[in-house]
């Protein structure tokens, strides 16, 4: 394959296009909001960002290079299709619920991260805790899209796939440097419209090649490969169901999703912005399921592509650009390639502040350092967005499964953190020591139901499970829900059970080692005392506390106007059954 000036010309000005509006949004940035709450305008944007924006910016945290790739190679594969194509439901399915059930009562606490919450209710030690899976999942995601991105543009415009990489992580860590979550936010606005635009142009171009059949028949009949509606065996329903609860439910807790959520203006626009979100997100899917289609459709043995076809070349992961450049000309094959780009880093920068506003707030500030100075916390973000930046391209350049990596980290956040989310937002009384049995047993059920992508055998063999070509087993009973279940169940239980044991007197109050139950007023309750309504503490009996100057109540974990908030929670609630 030629090397195409065109296709690079092409690529560099997209990327200059992409910087200039980033460093136009860090310029706003630096007019927004007071200069002692700087940190907090790079991580949620001032709570400014309006409909539009945080429409676009909410859609394109979801519609990255693995959504649009992963969706047209659902389609393509034989056996699978449509009908297998679960991301564009099950994200759509995840902002909705979000909206409905989780944005309100996160944005009306004025919360900065999702890990909030977790701090005020349990503790800064399992705040660290919960970071680990979240990091995990947004580090392994980045570096999953990165390492898409280098073999989507190598198969477009043949350059070397470790430059492309390098160069396309370097322009969204550097906006994303300068500007926090506004760069983030603007760029989306015009990297979504450039995926919308690029992939539509490229559909009737790649539908109208002589080599493609009709897509309406090759949906329902066998002509060069299996029908691209695809079916779901009846062996593999329960399989199918736990990877769209997997998609649906633990597409929530994501500090990219309340990222978008805390930034918004107030609680109903961040519920709106979701259901606006939910809409776009399955509109960006229909030109990518259209591409997928056409691949089943082409008869490639009449294209430049020639024999076997990309499924039997083991390519099927790259049929959209394959797509892109044998069934389209040229200069329509560039712009599509711009599409996808722009796909990939409207997600990798999403998560690449994500994991560093974590780190930032809720372990360097929160758990080490709370008498740091905002200009202090601004400059541990941009330090950490250029080596997260760096780690996601360095695993991106030499990890071999980077993506058996990002599922299994994304399988964490689903048994993991979403049902302690669940717990700390709707069910009362739950504590540390839940939360600790918690985690701890579904990461156990979890690693123990194996991982074919990292070739982990299981080590508990439920019912249906069979091995694949490399006698890795592959589950068919749904025990990652039974996980997240399990470890759901776990916090209640074991909670309450620590709950009785103290304040029945059957374990002496010296035990209770994380201040959990006894201990109201230690050191770290009142960390988490900081975090909860101004008339919900009595002054006088945290008179004993050192005062910290630096962090005020009104200011170590909400702003203002989370004092206003009248309506109880389970979460107050928590603090004074504990």
């Amino acid at each position: 394959m030629a090397f195409h000036v065109e296709g690079l010309v092409a690529i560099v000005v997209f990327y200059l296009a992409i910087l200039a509006v980033g460093i136009w949004a860090a310029w706003k940035t630096k007019n927004t909001g007071s200069e002692g709450d700087r940190s907090e305008a790079i991580i949620v944007g001032g709570r400014d960002i309006g409909l539009l924006v945080g429409g676009f910016t909410m859609t394109a945290t979801w519609v990255g290079g693995g959504y649009i790739n992963g969706t047209a190679e659902a389609v393509y594969v034989p056996g699978y299709g449509l009908a297998w194509a679960q991301a564009p439901i099950g994200y759509s399915l995840s902002l909705v619920l979000g909206g409905l059930f989780f944005a309100k009562p996160m944005r009306s606490k004025g919360y900065v991260t999702m890990l909030d919450p977790f701090q005020q209710l349990y503790g800064k030690r399992m705040g660290g805790l919960l970071f680990i899976p979240a990091l995990m999942g947004e580090m392994f995601w980045a570096a999953a899209i990165f390492s898409a991105l280098g073999a989507t543009i190598s198969v477009i415009i043949d350059i070397n796939v470790n430059i492309s990489v390098i160069i396309s992580a370097l322009i969204a860590t550097m906006y994303t440097l300068v500007g926090g979550l506004y760069s983030v936010a603007y760029t989306d606005v015009v990297q979504l419209f450039c995926i919308f635009l690029g992939l539509w142009i490229s559909v009737p171009f790649a539908m109208s090649h002589p080599a493609v059949t009709d897509i309406g028949l090759t949906a329902v009949h066998q002509v060069h490969q299996a029908p691209w509606l695809g079916s779901i065996n009846s062996l593999d329903i329960y399989t199918w169901l736990d990877n769209f609860l997997l998609l649906t439910l633990g597409g929530i807790p994501w500090q990219a999703y309340f990222q978008r959520v805390l930034s918004s203006s107030s609680a109903t626009y961040a519920q709106v912005l979701s259901f606006l979100a939910a809409f776009g997100c399955l509109v960006m899917a229909i030109p990518a399921v259209l591409i997928g289609a056409i691949g089943a459709s082409t008869a490639w043995n009449e294209t430049e592509y020639g024999v076997p076809d990309p499924m039997t070349k083991k390519e099927a992961d790259m049929i959209l650009p394959i797509v892109l450049q044998y069934l389209c000309p040229v200069y329509i094959s560039f712009f599509g390639l711009g599409a996808v780009s722009a796909a990939v880093m409207s997600s990798a920068d999403s998560s690449i502040l994500s994991a560093s506003s974590m780190f930032a707030r809720n372990i360097y500030q929160l758990s080490f350092r709370q008498n740091a100075s905002d200009r202090e916390i601004v400059w541990v973000m941009r330090i950490t967005v250029f080596l997260f930046g760096a780690s996601a391209t360095a695993m991106a350049l030499l990890a071999s499964s980077v993506y058996g990596l990002w599922y299994l980290s994304s399988d964490l956040v689903y048994i993991i953190i979403f049902p302690q989310l669940l717990c700390v937002l709707f069910i009362k009384g739950t504590n540390t020591y839940g939360a600790i049995a918690g985690y701890l047993f579904g990461l156990v059920l979890r690693i123990t139901g194996g991982e074919p992508y990292l070739y982990l055998q299981p080590l508990i063999y439920y019912p249906g499970c069979y091995p694949d070509e490399n006698n890795i087993y592959i589950q068919r009973f749904p025990f990652k829900t039974l996980a997240m279940l399990t470890s759901f169940f776990t916090n209640i239980i074991v909670s309450y059970l620590a709950k009785y044991l103290f304040e029945s007197g059957t374990l002496p109050p010296k035990l209770d080692f994380l201040d959990a139950v006894v201990a109201r007023y230690s050191r770290e309750h009142m960390d988490k005392a900081t975090l909860v309504k101004s008339d919900n503490i009595v002054l006088n009996e945290l008179a004993p506390v050192n005062p910290r100057h630096s962090l005020t109540l009104s200011s170590t974990f909400t702003n203002k106007e989370a004092f206003n908030y009248v309506d109880s929670s389970p979460e107050l609630s928590n603090t004074e059954d504990n």
